[in-house]
C-alpha cells in the first residue's frame, strides 16, 4: 500500500537532460494501475501519475462486476489469489423482463469455470495492485499529481506536472491516458468523441438479505432501465438501478423504508428482507468512442477511450483488457527494438480493440434501448430473444461469451 509520502517523494532530473522513463501513466485507477503492474517485469521505466491522494484512491468501495477474463488477467499478473478470497462470485445470471414469466438461466456449466462471474469493491483490487507494485524499482509514482500540458515530439513527448504546487518535466517515449470519461489527455491531444449521453441515470449502492443463496447475478429489465444486481461477500449485492434522470434522482432520495419496499418490489421478492448498506450515488449515463485511441506518443485506455450503459457490467473489464492488450504491443515492440511510442507500433493495439469495444458499445446499447419502452412490436421481439435464449443453447452460449469478454482475441497475459 502507497503512503502519501512514499507517493511523492521523487526526483526527477532537470528538464531537457534526457529520457527520464519510458512510459507515462496518467490515472492511477483500476485500469492505469493494471497497465504498470502488467509490464512490472518488463524492464521498462514507468512513471504513473494520479490526481487524488493514495488513501483517498484505496477508500472508494464501489463495486464492479469483473468477468471470467478478467479474472485471467490478474491471474497471469499474479495477483488474482489476493483477491479472490474478498470479492463475490457468481454461478447462476439470471435474465427477466419485467414482471413477464420467462427468465433466461445461464449456469456455470455453459461455460469452462468455477464462476461466470466475480463482484469486486473498488479498494481490494486497488490495494492488491498498490501492494504488488510497493516494491518495483522501475515504477516511480507521482501520487497527487496534476498534468497541465503534453507535448509530442518526434521522438519523445514531454509531460508538464504539478507536483506540491512546483511544475515539473518529464519526457518519455510514449503518454498513456487513463484518466477517465472525462481526459485531460485526450482533450489535450486534441482526440475528438462520438457517441450520446443517454435519458436514464444510474442510482449505485449496496444491501444486505435474507436470502439463503447468494450466487445469482440477476439483471432485470424495466421499461425506466434495467437493474443489475450482483453478489457481494457478507449476503450483500451490489444494485444499479437504472431510471430516468429526474425519477433516478427522485428515487435516491426517498425515504429509506419507502425507497426499500420500492426495491422490494422491483427484485420481485428473491433476495428476501433487504437492508440499506451504503449511501445512494447518482450517476447519469454515456455511450462515448473516441474516432482514435491513439496518436504519435500517445495511446488512451479505459473511459479515456469509451464508455458504455453499465447494463451487463461491460465498462471496467473493457479497460483492464486495454491495459493487458496495450502491455502486450508494448512488450513485443520492445523485445523487437521497436520505438513503442511510434504510430507503427501502437496501430496495433488501437486495430485490436477499438472493433472489439464498438462491439461491446453496440450491445450494451441495443439492450438498453430494446428493453427500456413498452412499445408493442419491441417488447414482442425482446420476449421472442428470451425465449430463444432460453431454448436454443448455441445462441445462449453465445450470448454468454459475449458478456464475459471470451468472443475475442484473447491477451497472452490471460493464457498463463
Amino acid at each position: 500500500m502507497l503512503s502519501q509520502s512514499e507517493a511523492t517523494q521523487i526526483d526527477l532530473p532537470k528538464p531537457n537532460c534526457g529520457l527520464d522513463c519510458d512510459l507515462v501513466i496518467v490515472g492511477g485507477g483500476i485500469v492505469g494501475t493494471t497497465l504498470a503492474a502488467a509490464l512490472k517485469d518488463s524492464g521498462l521505466k514507468i512513471i504513473l501519475i494520479e490526481a487524488q491522494l493514495p488513501e483517498i484512491v484505496e477508500a472508494k468501495t464501489q463495486a464492479y462486476a469483473f468477468s471470467p477474463l478478467s479474472s485471467r488477467i490478474y491471474q497471469g499478473i499474479g495477483i488474482w489469489d489476493k483477491i479472490l478470497p474478498h470479492i463475490g462470485k457468481y454461478e447462476h445470471i439470471s435474465l427477466t423482463d419485467a414482471d413477464y414469466p420467462q427468465q433466461v438461466k445461464f449456469a456455470n456449466q455453459d461455460l469452462p469455470g468455477e464462476y461466470l462471474g466475480y463482484v469486486a469493491q473498488h479498494n481490494v483490487v486497488i490495494t492488491a495492485l498498490h501492494e504488488y507494485l510497493a516494491n518495483c524499482q522501475n515504477v516511480t509514482w507521482i501520487c497527487p499529481g496534476e498534468v497541465i500540458n503534453v507535448t509530442p515530439e518526434k521522438k519523445i513527448s514531454t509531460v508538464e506536472v504539478k507536483v506540491q504546487g512546483q511544475k515539473q518535466l518529464i519526457t518519455t517515449r510514449l503518454v498513456v491516458g487513463a484518466d477517465g470519461a472525462r481526459s485531460q489527455i485526450r482533450n489535450l491531444s486534441g482526440i475528438k468523441t462520438r457517441g450520446w449521453k443517454y435519458w436514464q441515470s444510474c442510482v449505485a449502492f449496496t444491501i444486505k438479505h435474507t436470502a439463503p443463496q447468494n450466487n445469482t447475478a440477476f439483471e432485470r429489465f424495466w421499461p425506466t432501465g434495467p437493474m443489475g444486481v450482483l453478489p457481494l461477500p457478507g449476503n450483500r449485492c451490489q444494485i444499479v438501478w437504472t431510471h430516468p434522470h429526474a425519477a433516478a434522482k427522485a428515487l435516491a432520495e426517498l425515504e429509506e423504508s419507502a425507497f426499500l419496499a420500492k426495491l422490494q418490489t422491483y427484485t420481485g421478492g428473491v433476495l428476501g428482507d433487504l437492508e440499506l448498506v451504503s449511501k445512494r450515488l447518482v450517476f447519469p449515463v454515456q455511450l462515448m468512442q473516441c474516432d482514435r485511441y491513439i496518436k504519435s506518443r500517445l495511446a488512451l485506455v479505459g473511459d479515456a477511450a469509451h464508455c458504455c450503459h453499465p447494463v451487463g457490467g461491460q465498462g471496467l473489464n473493457m479497460g483492464i483488457r486495454d491495459a493487458a492488450s496495450l502491455a502486450q504491443v508494448i512488450q513485443t515492440a520492445q523485445k523487437k527494438g521497436q520505438d513503442l511510442g511510434t504510430v507503427k507500433v501502437l496501430k496495433r493495439y488501437e486495430s485490436w480493440r477499438k472493433i472489439e469495444n464498438l462491439a461491446i458499445l453496440g450491445f450494451t446499447d441495443l439492450l438498453d434501448r430494446m428493453f427500456s419502452n413498452n412499445w408493442l412490436p419491441v417488447v414482442a421481439l425482446r420476449r421472442l430473444g428470451l425465449w430463444m435464449m432460453s431454448y436454443l443453447k448455441p445462441l445462449r452460449i453465445f450470448a454468454l461469451r459475449l458478456m464475459t469478454g471470451l468472443l475475442g482475441r484473447t491477451p497472452k497475459l490471460a493464457q498463463r
